[in-house]
């Protein structure tokens, strides 16, 4: 065999197995995404709960809070802000500004629902009323899920991008299409107002 032959042999070689390793890297990569995205999926089912939970608590609340019309209105604003906000990351989980902008719009929930909360401690009727405690235990319970669906998404996130940033993935994930996803974190200071919802 010729010197051409064998270094073409060579070149012959070593590009198959490039191929084969950006072939397997790129479907290890598919399926670390869409493991995350699943983990997503799992956050918005709650998200969603959450959301049609809160219109039926102000409801609840308005019959007994009408003096608090403004903190009232300011759960409805801030419920519809966060849940175009999860309909936006829900589109695309691996969008970095979108599961950032949810996570301010559920610090400003958190928020709101906090000071609903705390104002409904001034109404002992509101408090009593059977419908407001279910509601109230419901909501912690989808909290609790939120924060378990977070997590397991948070670790998806996290294998993904460990991946991603690991070689051979590094040469090629980005020109692939496959950017770095974004936790989605909580600020210290929502974790700190997590909302009491236990009468």
């Amino acid at each position: 065999m010729s010197a051409l032959g064998m270094t073409s042999l060579v070149v012959l070689v070593g590009f198959g197995v490039l191929l084969l390793l950006v072939i397997l890297t790129y479907n290890k990569l598919i399926t670390l995404r869409n493991r995350f995205n699943n983990a997503f999926a799992q956050i918005d089912v709650q998200l969603k709960r959450r959301y049609d939970l809160i219109p039926n608590l102000v409801e609840i609340a308005k019959k007994y809070m009408q003096h608090e019309r403004e903190t009232l209105e300011a759960v409805i604003a801030a419920r519809n802000q966060a849940a175009g906000a999860a309909k936006r990351a829900a589109g695309n989980p691996g969008d970095g500004a979108a599961i950032q902008q949810l996570a301010l719009a559920e610090g400003a929930l958190t928020g709101v629902l906090g000071r609903l909360f705390a104002l409904a401690e001034a109404y002992p009727d509101l408090k009593a009323n059977q419908n407001m405690m279910q509601l109230s235990e419901e909501l912690t319970s989808t909290e609790n899920r939120i924060a378990f669906a977070r997590q397991a998404f948070n670790d998806g996130v996290m294998t993904y991008n460990i991946a991603r940033e690991s070689f051979p993935a590094v040469l090629f994930a980005g020109a692939l299409g496959f950017d770095q996803a974004q936790f989605l974190e909580l600020t210290e200071e929502r974790e700190r107002q997590a909302p009491k919802v236990a009468f």
